[in-house]
């Protein structure tokens, strides 16, 4: 069985349509989504109209729960002050794609589960019961096997930090899918996680970047020039004052 696990998508439509096309030349059995559909690319709210028109299973993100949770953000922001020209802008995104995505989709969204399970799988957006934390690409194997050992699966995924890998603990693998639409890793390219038969592979897919940063700059993003430069660079950069 071939299972295609997307997620991190964060409203990057252009990048979305290079993967279906991937996933679709793939000849891909299932396809499961891991959360954080919407976000800062261009259009949120059809990205969360195709995947659930599609009727893929999935799971919640934390870009997603803070549409109706922002104490959860509000509390990390507390917890950081120094990095208040961020939160900034994640608070004007918040507000911004709670408009755009609207009342009915952000109620389909607060009814996705935290976690998926099923053919010797299992998809988690951060860790287990909280789509908020989770541990970074190069946790050690001891972190990673305390955080998902307890879902007792040959295969753990999970997306949130935006930097692929797949790698094999004594008992099980623990895999990261990536981000469809916002990587994090030095790769500007779309990526996502293809399973063949419990064997987990990552897939890189080219897309039309300044196609997207144009939709992006068309829905009048006010923060253009620090989403353009992660878009491009495939990294985190931080937003300056």
């Amino acid at each position: 069985m071939r299972i295609a696990v997307i997620s991190d998508v964060h409203g990057n439509w252009t990048a979305l349509q290079a993967v279906l096309n991937d996933v679709k030349s793939l000849g891909a059995d299932l396809v499961v989504h891991g959360g954080d559909l919407v976000g800062s690319g261009s259009r949120s709210a059809d990205v969360v109209d195709l995947i659930r028109d599609r009727g893929w299973p999935g799971i919640v993100g934390n870009t997603d729960e803070v549409l109706w949770r922002p104490d959860r953000l509000e509390a990390i922001a507390q917890a950081n002050p120094a990095l208040a020209t961020l939160w900034q802008i994640v608070f004007n995104d918040v507000a911004s794609n709670r408009r755009a995505v609207g009342a009915e989709r952000i109620r389909w969204l607060e009814s996705l589960p935290n976690h998926w399970s099923h053919h010797g799988v299992a998809i988690v957006h951060a860790r287990p019961g909280d789509c908020w934390t989770s541990p970074s690409p190069t946790g050690s194997d001891e972190e990673l096997e305390r955080v998902y050992g307890k879902l007792d699966a040959p295969l753990v995924i999970y997306g949130h930090v935006h930097q692929p890998f797949v790698r094999q603990l004594p008992e099980f693998v623990v895999a990261n899918s990536g981000s469809v639409g916002l990587p994090y890793d030095g790769d500007p390219r779309a990526s996502y996680l293809v399973i063949d038969d419990g064997r987990p592979t990552i897939r890189r897919v080219a897309y039309d970047v300044d196609a997207e940063i144009k939709e992006i700059a068309s829905s009048r993003y006010p923060h253009m020039p620090w989403i353009s430069a992660m878009l491009r660079t495939g990294r985190f950069v931080a937003p300056s004052d």
